[in-house]
């Protein structure tokens, strides 16, 4: 194996999103997709950071504000606002998820080497959230978990209700 493809090797793609003047990524791979906010349709019962559905495809949706997951201070959505539509999986199946975030920043190469674990910042920051911490230049960009934003339960529920709503409306 060539130096070449061992560098190729070590390096990661992620997807780098604004959230609170804070860089946040997730992997690259788990993206399906990137689109404008449009508006949801609102889920009963469900969680307040799950604004609610939209049909993306023929797919139902969950649209989560992930301003409101992580406890941030909400804002009057702009032309920047956008939905990440990524794969997270639940179990042994997978599901769609969009997520609500101020804007895209970019895609960043990141070698392993760069990623660093998240320090232990107390028990009031949720923690579970950060996969680890990567090294882009002199810049630090939080690295997500997007299989744990989501409560599983919290989500069934949706799904259930997200259903139930679009049968009544058939």
């Amino acid at each position: 194996m060539s130096d070449e493809e061992k560098v190729t090797e070590e390096l990661e793609q992620y997807l780098t999103f604004v959230l609170d003047s804070e860089e946040y990524g997730v992997p690259i791979l788990s993206v399906r997709g990137i689109q404008g906010w449009e508006k949801t349709t609102p889920i009963p019962n469900a969680p307040s950071y799950v604004m609610g559905i939209i049909n993306l495809r023929g797919e139902v949706v969950p649209i989560i504000d992930l301003r409101r997951r992580f406890g941030l201070e909400s804002v009057e959505y702009s032309a920047n606002t956008v939905v990440i539509v990524v794969r997270i999986e639940q179990g042994g199946s997978e599901k769609t998820v969009g997520l609500v975030v101020d804007a895209v920043a970019d895609v960043h190469d990141i070698k392993s080497d760069d990623l660093r674990e998240s320090p232990d910042f107390g028990s009031d920051l949720k923690q579970e959230y950060v996969s680890s911490l990567g090294l882009i230049g002199e810049k630090m960009v939080i690295i997500l978990d997007i299989n744990k934003i989501m409560d599983w339960g919290d989500l069934n529920t949706a799904d259930q209700n997200a259903q139930q709503a679009e049968s009544v409306a058939a």
